[in-house]
């Protein structure tokens, strides 16, 4: 939706352009529709309305599953064709719906629902620092420890030197000596709080309570946080303090747009185009491989997992739905048969609901980064906070070190509890 063919099209589409602000370019007399700027996300938000909605009302539809008997159960299993016909027509239905109050109220739902998928990210992400961790060590102990210490110096090393030269750039790019006092104070708040992380992290009374703490973890969560401190600062609004990471590296210009007597600055409203005229936010593309990466390590994890296990077609304690004298055709398994199982009769393996709640909060966090945090309602844009971004992202980053701290002290704290 953002690639300039389809932008063209976007604005063929009846009614999606109408009634948007108008800018005049300095470059000729032709005044435009803002949504000539702003199409792309526009469409955007319209795609992942139809996706959040979707999985919304399934969320509410699965609420009490606990066995595949349910009748609901076979809505969630199966009824693909449907299913897929439902999600295309609410995509359709989306583009004709009016923008304006439409698009700020979508804004903060996404804001807030995006930024609910962050701290599902973190807590992921340090549960698999200390996985990765505990998993090295113990490889270490059991033998060839040369090797798997070499292994764990090595990414221990990798991620802090890489924070540090992210730390250094951000000084440089980000801050001027006479100014944006805001991001100055962002860096260094984080560079401290990631150094005394990393010190707890190696102290002998937390060592002795936690004995697999390691530096491997503090070095995973500090580069994650000088990311979330850049993510953050390239959506500052004063282009003095965000000259954005294209502009650092292209030392591009962007044109000024003029509506009636006023000035305004593309700039001022949306991240810097390129010649060609898309949207490019290196941040965003971090941001979705960190997505996935999340992605596939919940999915490893849960395979792994003894209960989701048990969804594979040779359990032996599984109810058997194939009747015996059927006469359809059956896997052949060691000469003998195999069947196909349901061992979800007695309860289900995982919630139907909160998986389709986890749908909807990450269609929200997609939204939000693809563009860039931005609204596509540009009068709101302009006449609203526009460092609501900046803070939300900055408070994740400060979650993301209250969490890892927690689970350094919280075996020292609460004695009585087992956090093996």
């Amino acid at each position: 939706m953002l690639t300039k063919d389809l932008e063209t099209q976007l604005k063929k589409v009846p009614g999606f352009c109408e009634g948007g602000f108008k800018i005049k370019n300095d470059d000729d007399e032709k005044s435009d529709n803002i949504c000539d700027v702003f199409v792309g996300y526009k469409a955007v938000y319209r795609i992942n309305f139809a996706l959040a909605i979707f999985f919304f009302v399934f969320f509410l539809l699965m609420l009490k599953v606990k066995s595949s008997k349910d009748l609901r159960a076979g809505l969630h299993n199966g009824f693909w064709f449907f299913k897929i016909v439902a999600i295309v027509g609410l995509m359709v239905g989306s583009f004709y719906i009016p923008g304006g109050s439409f698009s700020t109220a979508w804004y903060y739902i996404g804001m807030t629902g995006a930024a609910f998928y962050i701290l599902i990210q973190l807590i992921l992400l340090v549960d698999c620092a200390h996985s990765l961790n505990e998993g090295w060590v113990n490889r270490m102990e059991e033998g060839n420890a040369r090797c798997w210490y070499a292994v764990l110096l090595s990414f221990t090393s990798f991620f802090y030197i890489l924070s540090f030269i992210g730390v250094v750039l951000l000084y440089v790019f980000y801050t001027k000596t006479d100014a944006c006092t805001e991001n100055k104070l962002f860096i260094s708040l984080n560079l401290i709080f990631c150094i005394v992380v990393s010190i707890v992290s190696i102290l002998p009374k937390i060592q002795e309570y936690q004995p697999h703490s390691g530096l491997l973890q503090s070095s995973i969560i500090t580069a994650y946080t000088i990311y979330l401190t850049w993510s953050a600062l390239s959506n500052e609004p004063d282009r003095n303090c965000n000259p954005g990471l294209l502009s650092i590296i292209t030392q591009m210009t962007i044109p000024t747009l003029t509506p009636g007597n006023t000035t305004v600055s593309v700039s001022t409203i949306a991240p810097p185009l390129s010649q060609n005229g898309r949207w490019l936010e290196p941040e965003n593309f971090a941001g979705l491989i960190i997505f996935v990466l999340c992605l596939l390590y919940s999915t490893i994890r849960s395979s792994n997992n003894s209960q989701v296990s048990k969804l594979t077609l040779s359990g032996s304690d599984s109810v058997i739905l194939d009747d015996a004298s059927s006469n359809g055709p059956k896997d052949v398994e060691d000469g003998k048969p195999r069947r196909a199982v349901d061992n979800e009769k007695e309860g289900v393996q995982y919630s139907y609901s909160v998986f389709h709640l986890m749908m909807f909060l990450a269609s929200l966090y997609i939204m939000m980064t693809l563009t860039n945090w931005q609204n596509p309602n540009v009068e709101f844009q302009m006449l609203t906070n526009k460092r609501i971004p900046v803070w939300v992202k900055i408070s994740s980053s400060w979650f993301c070190l209250f969490l890892y701290f927690w689970t350094l002290v919280a075996p020292l704290l609460l004695t009585n509890r087992d956090f093996s």
